[in-house]
């Protein structure tokens, strides 16, 4: 009992011993002891894991597996989740406090993985049915008052979402800005929680807005112009010579790279494969497009077939 006592106390205090000269991770040895246990996420994500899976096993409970939810969105949900664990407490935290194109990867992260899955997920209905019922009718009552629903309709428009979410996006890279989030955990998580949900806004309008999966073609519009505008500002990360987060000036040598080329990287991280996820998204939607287009075409030549027969 004794040896385990020790044990567990070393393990505890490693990345102390390690980064006890500044707290931050030097190697790859440092990194992979090197987890982020902020309280206030843990406890996020603690509580929409629980919040999610009893509302799951009571609707499912009341109307039968699979219905409401289905097991592919439940998939989706635990997807989101896990990367957002990824991003906020695996060794990739920390790492991103050393090198701008790990702090880009963790916004990615967020944006094109996180935010869409756990839109997929139907998190609200999942959350509803968590709740007592009593408490359900309630909340369902104020949710579908005129105000509230007028002003759902209104922060779901799909362009008010996309200036949004846009406008997070580059506020954010503007230097002060950025840089500042290395000095205050406050401002970190005012910083990642704007990333998060501006892009779960966005994604809720492009997959559940108005007209639902009706409006394709604005879904394809907008996931276009966002890939052009995060993909511009990725041009302009990458093939800039001046750095613009000087902070991380101090780090980047222990990585093997120059401030100017783990900018360089993260630009196009920005850049290539956050500009696919948009486009591969973009084109899913587009043929979506066309299907419904056709099956709508199929349905008034049904419509004319039969108003023909009658006659």
């Amino acid at each position: 009992m004794r040896q385990i006592l020790i044990t567990f106390a070393f393990m505890a205090s490693a990345p102390v011993l390690v980064f006890s000269h500044d707290g931050k991770p030097h190697s790859f040895e440092d990194l992979l002891r090197t987890w982020s246990f902020d309280p206030l996420i843990i406890g996020c994500l603690a509580i929409s894991a629980a919040v999610y899976t009893m509302g799951l096993r009571a609707l499912w409970r009341q109307s039968g597996t699979g219905h409401g939810i289905n097991r592919w969105q439940a998939a989706a949900f635990a997807g989101g989740w896990l990367s957002m664990f990824v991003a906020l407490v695996s060794p990739l935290h920390p790492w991103g406090e050393v090198l701008f194109s790990a702090h880009m990867t963790q916004h990615e992260i967020l944006m094109l993985i996180s935010a869409p899955l756990f839109v997929l997920g139907r998190p609200f209905i999942a959350a509803m049915w968590a709740v007592p019922a009593d408490w359900r009718k309630s909340t369902g009552h104020i949710i579908n008052s005129a105000s509230v629903k007028r002003t759902w309709a209104v922060a779901t428009n799909a362009l008010v979402a996309w200036a949004v979410h846009t406008a997070a996006l580059w506020v954010w890279h503007i230097p002060a800005l950025f840089q500042a989030t290395l000095h205050s955990d406050a401002m970190h998580t005012l910083q990642h929680a704007s990333f998060f949900l501006s892009a779960l806004l966005f994604w809720w309008a492009i997959i559940y807005g108005k007209r639902g999966l009706a409006s394709y073609g604005a879904g394809v519009l907008y996931l276009f112009t966002t890939s052009i505008q995060s993909g511009l500002l990725g041009v302009l990360l990458t093939l800039t010579g001046r750095v613009w987060y000087p902070e991380y000036s101090r780090y980047t040598a222990s990585w093997g790279l120059t401030p100017l080329e783990d900018q360089q990287l993260g630009g196009l991280i920005m850049w290539v494969p956050a500009g696919i996820v948009y486009i591969a998204a973009g084109l899913v939607m587009f043929a979506g497009w066309l299907r419904e287009s056709e099956n709508r075409v199929l349905r008034r030549e049904r419509a004319l077939a039969a108003a023909t027969e009658e006659i």
